[in-house]
């Protein structure tokens, strides 16, 4: 062996690094409870719920006089009687007439109230708030007898008009609060910096604000959409002729003093309730999100 290669000493293992220490996983007081105690409550629920619905399907879809809690054979007679002889088709059109139109008038409004309140600050502001929130304690009922004076030296009477306006003024204070509250959740700054880049107000607000809006948005014109389509009192109070009415007049026709057609009942429960089921598995996501941000600053 020469001597450099006996000089030469072979290098020290490095010792391997230290793993780093694994995160532990958070505790939750449900992770201690067995399964079957979340999960048969919950079954218990999803059962008493679905009955009702599936009570109004097997009469709707099984023949007139049949008793079998199976709906076979299966018919939609009572559903072609709602639509043509009944008149639901033209109740339904009325009733997407008054919530689209309900819906569109309520945001911008909302919207517009929604956005000083959230962003100056004037005198009466707390007093306005505060009148916002005492006239979620004021019932519809209360409303029909000024809102018919109204109507009828407008000549508004009879017409849908008269119930899409109604429809608004009930909405919006619970939308504007919304609105208010969810625009408080976006930084100021934003707006600011859009300002310094040459945008006035309207465009900062269109550019920067409105696009973050959306699930407040959503949430605001589906609550509005959903009441207009299922409120039944200015509906009945303000339209006399039958061609002018919303569906759930129409559904109270269906309901005589001395029988009941149960079939075309159902039928037309049914026909009522697949826009709104509809409109909520689309919109959901949103939905759950706009109420949620809107809810947490005030």
């Amino acid at each position: 062996m020469s001597v450099k290669e006996a000089t030469q000493v072979a290098p020290a293992p490095v010792p391997d690094a230290p793993e780093p220490p694994r995160p532990r996983k958070k505790h939750r007081a449900y992770d201690e409870v067995p399964r079957w105690q979340i999960y048969l409550p919950l079954s218990i629920y999803l059962v008493f719920t679905l009955i009702p619905f599936y009570w109004i399907l097997l009469f709707s879809l099984r023949p007139a006089g049949s008793t079998s809690l199976v709906p076979w054979p299966i018919t939609f007679d009572h559903f072609e009687k709602v639509w043509t002889e009944r008149s639901f088709g033209t109740y339904f059109q009325n009733s997407v007439l008054v919530g689209v139109v309900t819906l569109l008038m309520t945001t911008l409004v909302a919207l517009a109230g929604g956005y000083a309140l959230a962003r100056f600050n004037f005198r009466i502001k707390r007093a306005f708030m505060l009148a916002l929130l005492c006239s979620q304690f004021v019932p519809g009922a209360l409303l029909l007898v000024p809102l018919f004076e109204i109507f009828a030296e407008l000549q508004m009477i009879n017409s849908l008009g008269s119930v899409i306006i109604a429809e608004t003024v009930f909405q919006l204070p619970l939308s504007m609060i919304l609105i208010s509250n969810f625009i408080k959740n976006v930084p100021y700054s934003l707006e600011e910096a859009a300002w310094v880049d040459g945008c006035n107000r309207m465009t900062a607000f269109r550019i920067v604000v409105l696009p973050l809006l959306r699930p407040g948005l959503i949430a605001v014109g589906s609550f509005a959409f959903v009441h207009s389509w299922n409120h039944f009192l200015f509906a009945l109070m303000f339209l006399n002729n039958q061609e002018k009415q919303t569906i759930p007049v129409g559904l109270n026709t269906l309901m005589g003093a001395d029988s009941v057609d149960l079939g075309a009942l159902a039928a037309g429960g049914i026909i009522a309730a697949v826009p709104v089921v509809i409109v909520f598995a689309f919109i959901q996501r949103w939905l759950i999100t706009g109420f949620s941000a809107g809810a947490v600053k005030g």
